[in-house]
């Protein structure tokens, strides 16, 4: 054997030493892509918190890239196929802006369903793992599943009972919140939450829905003078997914992978849910501060009855999908009730 035969055989032993252990795995950069602008809450307090500890579990050896504002091309409906094709390695985005592709997550978007967003996002996590992991959300890595804190309304005019919403233009951000918004008597508009200023600001809507926390961030306090809130449980929330590619995630090194899960999962679900919900109170306070008017509904019981029968037309619509959805419902308010009321006091 020569000095180069040597030289070459004992690399290759180091070489192949080395990816047995898993240390010669390279390093990766993942591209994060989303729809709102980077200064927004989930961006800064929940994907950004997310990405960097993700980096420095990982030592080095993850980057993440993020991309904001669609930055990569297409529409937000878009992001889940942008997951699953590979144009982002990581989407965060709204499930119903694909209708009626993920049934099994509008259980938490029914109306009146949910009264805290920690104890629902835990709830959220818990039947992901349970019925949707590898069935609907089978060619992706899920990597978190929250919800928001109260939906509510923005409007132009004063909302007080459902009839004041007649004959308004209001944006809804998922199917059953356009049934909503359909059986009070207004007309659902769909759009994507970026859209939502230059839409109002145009007259193209009377209002929207969303939470208050996002409402800084769109300048909804100076689109709109006036808010309706709920006591209680909310009148709606949408659900949410931090998704990957499944084969990029599946191409990690061990040590890689660890670095992702240790960092997703339920913990991380009740504390996006969480941030969510507690920026609505700085939110509605610049508001306030504005000078617009607050209305909070107490007695919500018009409401409600109004919108019961989006229980049973849900449950009809999830039977042609093979789900039993008054199950769904039972196990989500059991859930929320039990296992995961007070979700954070138990992390």
């Amino acid at each position: 054997m020569t000095p180069k035969q040597r030289i070459c055989g004992l690399a290759g032993a180091v070489l192949a030493a080395g990816l047995a252990t898993g240390a010669a795995a390279q390093d990766v950069t993942l591209k994060l892509h989303q729809f709102l602008p980077p200064q927004a809450n989930v961006p800064s307090k929940i994907l950004d918190v997310w990405a960097d500890k993700v980096e420095a579990s990982s030592d080095g050896a993850i980057k993440i890239d993020r991309f904001p504002s669609m930055q990569l091309g297409g529409v937000p409906p878009e992001l889940m196929d942008q997951a699953i094709d590979g144009v982002a390695d990581i989407v965060w985005t709204v499930v119903g802006y694909t209708p009626g592709r993920y049934p099994s997550t509008e259980v938490f978007e029914l109306p009146f369903m949910v009264a805290d967003a920690r104890d629902a996002s835990c709830a959220y996590w818990k039947m992901f793992t349970e019925h949707m992991e590898n069935g609907e959300f089978a060619d992706l890595k899920i990597l978190g599943t929250w919800v928001h804190g109260p939906g509510m309304l923005h409007t132009a005019d004063p909302v007080e009972t459902p009839a004041d919403l007649q004959g308004m233009k209001i944006r809804g951000g998922s199917r059953l919140v356009n049934e909503l918004l359909t059986v009070a008597g207004a007309t659902p508009v769909g759009m994507p939450v970026p859209a939502i200023p230059e839409a109002l600001s145009k007259g193209v809507i009377d209002g929207t829905t969303i939470p208050w926390e996002v409402t800084p961030a769109l300048k909804i306090p100076e689109l709109v003078e006036f808010h309706t809130e709920f006591e209680g449980n909310a009148l709606y929330t949408l659900t949410f997914v931090l998704a990957m590619n499944k084969g990029v995630y599946e191409g990690l090194s061990d040590a890689q992978k660890a670095a992702i899960d240790s960092n997703s999962g339920l913990d991380f679900s009740i504390f996006a849910g969480g941030v969510m919900q507690d920026m609505d109170a700085p939110a509605r306070a610049i508001a306030e501060e504005a000078g617009n008017e607050i209305t909070t509904i107490s007695d919500t019981s018009e409401w409600q009855e109004l919108v019961a029968p989006i229980y049973d037309s849900w449950i009809a619509d999830v039977a042609d999908d093979g789900i039993d959805g008054q199950a769904r419902i039972d196990e989500a308010r059991a859930l929320m009730g039990g296992e995961c009321k007070g979700a954070m006091s138990k992390m």
